[in-house]
């Protein structure tokens, strides 16, 4: 049994990138040699089309719009498909070099990538399964949703995209990056942590963002974000499921081996 230096094991703690063990050309074709372009600019435009749109459609003032997570998830896929398309259109064609350092906006889209695809699955099945379970037995009525289509494109489409990228991509998703959207998940409740302190409402004057994360309620609170937490590391998991899956399909598709395997499952 190989010994892990505490290098190793601190990167497997942080959920670290590995810089040099993926060649930077795998981030900008899909695996059935598709040019990434072709679905990552149609990912960048619906994603600013939709935010454009639930702007102008925001039940509250134009400040409040960044309280929700269903808004930051929104941002995380413009931006992480805007790095898609800039690795893509920089990438394709790559001759490989080993003297040469992994690409800094590879790693970033990187990290965007693994951080987006489970955020959208989270923030799909939180607020069709629990959201909407507690709206439809809290006294004062709070509609997150004023516009139906939208509502939709919002909590539906914004998984179909990422599990799109997800399909057609051909670099790995890994379990041990399963800290990066756990980070993010944290970052997010120290916001709200930080927005209830400082006083802050959400539209309707409430003390806060979402009924099930109130923090005048410490204890229910607590035991939410820590389910929520559990639940992001099992969308990292299935993510990694279907990236593996996806590759155990390309190797049968290709007659000849081209170094493709997601090692996601491996130590």
């Amino acid at each position: 049994m190989t010994q892990l230096s505490w290098r190793q094991k601190a990167g497997c703690f942080f959920g670290a990138l590995k810089p040099g063990d993926e060649r930077p050309e795998l981030f900008a074709r899909s695996w059935l040699g598709l040019w990434a372009v072709y679905w990552r600019v149609p990912i960048f435009l619906w994603s600013l089309i939709t935010i454009t749109w639930s702007t102008a459609a925001f039940w509250g003032t134009t400040e409040k719009y960044m309280l929700y997570m269903t808004h930051w998830g929104l941002l995380l896929i413009l931006v992480e498909s805007l790095f898609g398309v800039i690795v893509a259109l920089k990438e394709d064609g790559y001759v490989p070099d080993k003297k040469a350092e992994f690409p800094w906006y590879v790693k970033v889209y990187w990290v965007l990538y693994n951080i987006t695809i489970p955020v959208a699955f989270l923030i799909t099945v939180f607020y069709w399964s629990i959201l909407n379970t507690v709206l439809r037995t809290f006294k004062k009525k709070v509609n997150y949703a004023p516009n139906p289509t939208l509502d939709v494109m919002l909590h539906g489409v914004n998984s179909l995209v990422m599990l799109t990228e997800l399909i057609l991509s051909a670099h790995p998703s890994r379990l041990r990056h399963v800290m990066q959207p756990l980070y993010f998940g944290i970052v997010y409740l120290i916001f709200t942590i930080v927005y209830y302190d400082a006083g802050g409402l959400d539209p309707w004057g409430h003390v806060f963002i979402y009924p099930v994360i109130d923090w005048s309620k410490p204890e229910q609170t607590l035991v939410v974000a820590s389910l929520t937490g559990l639940f992001l590391a099992l969308m990292h998991i299935l993510t990694v499921g279907v990236a593996t899956l996806r590759d155990m399909i390309a190797r049968r598709c290709r007659s000849t081996p081209n170094g493709l395997y997601n090692d996601g499952f491996e130590a």
